[in-house]
């Protein structure tokens, strides 16, 4: 056994911050296959299917004892990895918090009190609590996102469809993906270049992106902290100084909008509405949730001004990543969400933290999360690319860590 594989172990048994369901023991006993990936640790989401190992969806009673493993997780372990345990998550991933009522609440390595964010923060704490390198999260409306951004780690959002969803307990399919979290780059890239297979070969490394849209609109109506916008202003300067040409923009049609929840209810109410009448389980808030996705499902207005909504924030973001442009925001609103209490700053806790994250789902393009260059927990900045532009994403991260305005530094462990 590989000793990485064996420290993991070790470090996932005595764990602090409930980041996972289950540990797998057996893992010290497997032989990997040789591979770019030989011996590496990796925690999985526990919604992402694992061959002998029930998937929970971090629910009460949803309990799939899987014979087959998720294309996504498979490649992986083609590849070499060894999968070490699953991680918990918001309920049925549909929140932001990570605190399950079920399996419990996720903690955040940085301090215990603070939620790892949602919904993938058991494999965010699980990374930044240097219990493994890499962790699979899924990312519907900033799932893996958020909780790199407040854990300190990297992020990443594919394109819809660049990874394979199979195996994967859906929320939403058609904003649904498969994403990595990690502390380096050089982890990043390799994990998805996996996990996405040919895919990855066939999409283009040119142009570079040489210009950052900051999205004026999106950002005015942010309920956003004081840190989180001075640190998004220096990385501006430093993105300048490092010689990316930085334009503002209004961009109206990049922000936020209601209609994303009527937009999501016909799918919610095909995965939960039966389950809902029967009178199955669920914690409080999302029951909540499902509730007004099903009822907003049932209204054929709210459905068509929310695919029209749909259509013009695709076009708009299409637009302004064109050419060898990115749109740059911060990737959340606050760092800190204290476990127990739903309001950060005067504000609901998922409009803060999904501010900056939830709009990019409906268009299917490619996010990256990464903390600004310091010692640390620092805010972090999104990056979101054009469609197929993950590479080109990717090398932008590349020259802004080496240009000293990006970074992650100083993780909680040591």
């Amino acid at each position: 056994m590989p000793p990485a594989v064996s420290q993991a172990l070790e470090r996932a048994l005595g764990d602090t911050t409930n980041a996972f369901t289950a540990v797998h023991e057996e893992a010290a006993g497997l032989e990997p296959p040789g591979g770019p990936l030989f011996g590496l640790p990796v925690a999985t989401k526990d919604l992402i299917d694992h061959a002998g190992h029930a998937t929970t969806a971090g629910s009460a009673f949803y309990r799939h004892h899987a014979t087959t493993t998720a294309t996504a997780l498979g490649r992986l372990e083609a590849a070499g990895a060894v999968v070490i345990g699953r991680t918990n998550l918001h309920e049925f991933a549909f929140g932001f918090s990570s605190e399950n009522p079920w399996f419990g609440p996720v903690r955040n390595p940085w301090d215990p009190s603070l939620s790892a964010g949602g919904s993938s923060g058991g494999s965010a704490a699980a990374v930044a609590a240097g219990i493994v390198p890499v962790a699979l999260g899924t990312d519907t409306g900033g799932s893996v996102r958020v909780p790199a951004a407040v854990c300190g780690i990297i992020g990443l959002k594919t394109t819809h469809g660049l990874i394979p969803l199979d195996g994967v307990f859906p929320l939403v399919p058609s904003f649904d993906t498969v994403g990595p979290l990690t502390a380096s780059l050089d982890d990043l890239e390799k994990v998805t270049e996996v996990m996405a297979a040919d895919a990855w070969r066939r999409l283009a490394d040119d142009p570079p992106i040489r210009r950052l849209i900051v999205p004026e609109a999106w950002l005015e109506g942010a309920p956003t902290a004081g840190e989180v916008r001075d640190a998004f202003e220096e990385f501006l300067a430093g993105a300048a100084e490092a010689g990316l040409a930085v334009e503002r923009h209004e961009l109206a049609d990049l922000q936020p909008s209601p209609h994303q929840t009527a937009l999501i209810g016909a799918e919610v109410e095909r995965i939960h509405g039966e389950w809902r009448r029967q009178g199955r389980p669920y914690g409080a808030d999302v029951a909540a949730r499902i509730d007004e996705g099903i009822h907003l499902a049932e209204d054929a207005d709210a459905q068509a001004e929310a695919r029209r909504w749909r259509r013009r924030i695709t076009a708009a973001l299409a637009a302004a990543t064109a050419g060898d442009a990115a749109v740059v925001t911060p990737a959340v609103g606050a760092m800190s969400k204290r476990i127990g209490d739903d309001r950060i700053g005067g504000h609901h806790y998922r409009r803060v933290l999904s501010w900056f994250s939830a709009p990019v789902n409906p268009t299917g393009h490619p996010a990256l999360a990464m903390p600004a260059a310091g010692p640390g927990r620092r805010p972090a900045v999104q990056l979101i690319g054009a469609a197929w532009s993950e590479k080109r994403l990717v090398g932008l991260a590349r020259r802004l860590e080496t240009a000293g305005v990006l970074g992650v530094s100083g993780l909680p462990y040591g």
